[in-house]
């Protein structure tokens, strides 16, 4: 019999990482001989991480709201579970007390200063993602998680019985076990390596650039504005992004952009609004009262060059001109104040799909959250087995929410996985059943000094005779 218990994490990105860090800190905390190997696909871990926010990793928002999130009342409530648990030890975060402020009370427990700029968002204060990966991997060393880079994992097999471990199928054909695991790779890829059966929306990119009609943003490529998007369905208004709005070749990006990607489809309308602070209503009589008071100030008659000049870019105002059939150089009539005022407020832009995909920062889709418990991120009918973070079909607008969530999910998840190895009574757990308790702490890398062991191959990877193998999805 295995006396010792394993938990993997398959996936060594945000939501795997904090799920390590507190599965290992719940394990010590409880005296159990709790394993907690992450295993990684690429070299190193946290790749995903240092990529975020231009590498300064907007790492989580200081005013979370469940309700910005896809199937929000499931995130809700997870955050709930999470709060119940308690996060961290009783360390002092940076925000005020608030539901969903258990990740931020972890990363303050471990070492993490940031800084609040606008929005809510969230930056370490050391302003690079690298400080954010350090104090994770500070930690999963200190309390002696396990990394294996470089093992990709097909596929998760469910126990075959009770008491008997997961069976996690490598790329290269060998094979590990587990009695828990928790899944943190993106939706893709979880599907291709969960149990079959389990009901799954199918990934797409989101929160990227739009891909609109070109005619108005081939000038402009490359220019940024700070102003509103207003996207429009047959007419009504689905939804308003004030910020920087940059313009491409293909359409338009920038955080407005990248919001809008999430409720956009071809065949809508997105609207430019380059004076979000004026009232629709009062565009015109501004530039009726600007046409006078130009009159006086310039001594002789105006053009529409003199009207948009600093109010907007000269090659903005071109497009804008040209929309409306006018150009810059004839005099500002005061009957076309109101076409003016109109493009002022909504240069039109259809809407042909997503941009560069290249670009987008996270999938939609992922397993159907009706499938897993959000008191814990278990799927249902199978006990030990987690599924966090991008593989959910969970997702937010831009802000550090995204982020937030795959810290959440995974704490929320590492907790819980410990708590159903070592429940504090029981017998050893098969499908269902509680496990037993252990008097070891967590399992330490071997190596000279080191707790932390990185990237190398283990001796636990084995090979399963011919004939004895079962094939998973891939």
């Amino acid at each position: 019999m295995r006396e010792a218990k394993t938990a993997a994490i398959i996936g060594g990105g945000a939501a795997g990482l904090a799920a390590a860090v507190a599965a290992a800190k719940a394990a010590r905390a409880a005296g159990a001989a709790v394993a907690v190997v992450v295993y990684e696909a690429s070299d190193r871990v946290g790749r995903s991480i240092l990529a975020t926010g231009n590498g300064r990793c907007n790492f989580s928002n200081a005013r979370p709201d469940a309700a910005l999130y896809r199937h929000g009342d499931f995130v809700a409530a997870a955050w709930e579970a999470l709060e119940a648990k308690g996060a961290g030890a009783e360390g002092d975060g940076a925000a005020d007390p608030g539901p969903a402020n258990a990740v931020l009370r972890f990363f303050a427990d471990h070492g993490l200063l940031w800084r609040e700029e606008g929005e809510g968002r969230l930056y370490p204060l050391a302003n690079k993602a690298t400080s954010v990966l350090d104090c994770l991997r500070a930690s999963c060393a200190a309390l002696g998680v396990e990394e294996r880079c470089g093992f990709s994992v097909a596929a998760v097999e469910p126990p075959r019985g009770p008491g008997r471990p997961f069976t996690l199928r490598l790329a290269d054909g060998r094979f590990e076990r587990a009695d828990a695991v928790i899944v943190a790779v993106g939706g893709a890829v979880a599907r291709n390596l969960l149990p079959e059966g389990l009901p799954f929306v199918e990934p797409v990119p989101t929160l990227g650039p739009l891909a609109t009609e070109t005619r108005w943003c081939r000038p402009l490529d490359n220019i940024r504005v700070r102003g509103a998007l207003v996207l429009r369905r047959g007419g009504a208004v689905m939804a308003r992004e004030l910020g920087e709005v940059m313009f491409r070749k293909y359409g338009v990006s920038g955080i407005a952009a990248f919001n809008l990607s999430r409720l956009a489809a071809v065949g809508d309308a997105l609207a430019v609004d380059f004076l979000p602070a004026l009232p629709a209503d009062r565009t015109e009589a501004f530039l009726r009262d600007r046409r006078k008071a130009l009159r006086a100030a310039l001594g002789r008659e105006v053009t529409w060059d003199d009207m948009l000049r600093g109010v907007v870019l000269a090659p903005v105002a071109d497009v804008l001109l040209a929309a409306v059939g006018l150009k810059g150089k004839t005099p500002a009539a005061a009957a076309e104040a109101a076409p003016v005022a109109a493009v002022l407020k909504g240069l039109t832009l259809p809407v042909e799909g997503l941009g560069d995909v290249r670009q987008c920062q996270v999938h939609r889709g992922g397993v159907a959250v009706e499938a897993v418990d959000a008191a814990s991120c278990e799927v249902r009918g199978v006990p030990g087995l987690y599924v966090v973070g991008e593989a959910l079909d969970v997702d937010a607008p831009c802000g550090g929410y995204n982020l937030h969530w795959a810290w959440a999910s995974g704490l929320l998840a590492g907790k819980s996985a410990v708590e159903g190895l070592a429940p504090s009574s029981g017998s050893e757990r098969g499908e269902g059943e509680p496990c037993s308790d252990s008097p070891c702490l967590v399992r330490r890398s071997a190596g000279p000094s080191q707790s932390l062991r990185s990237c190398a191959q283990t001796p636990s990877s084995r090979s399963e005779p011919a004939g004895s193998r079962k094939r998973g999805r891939r």
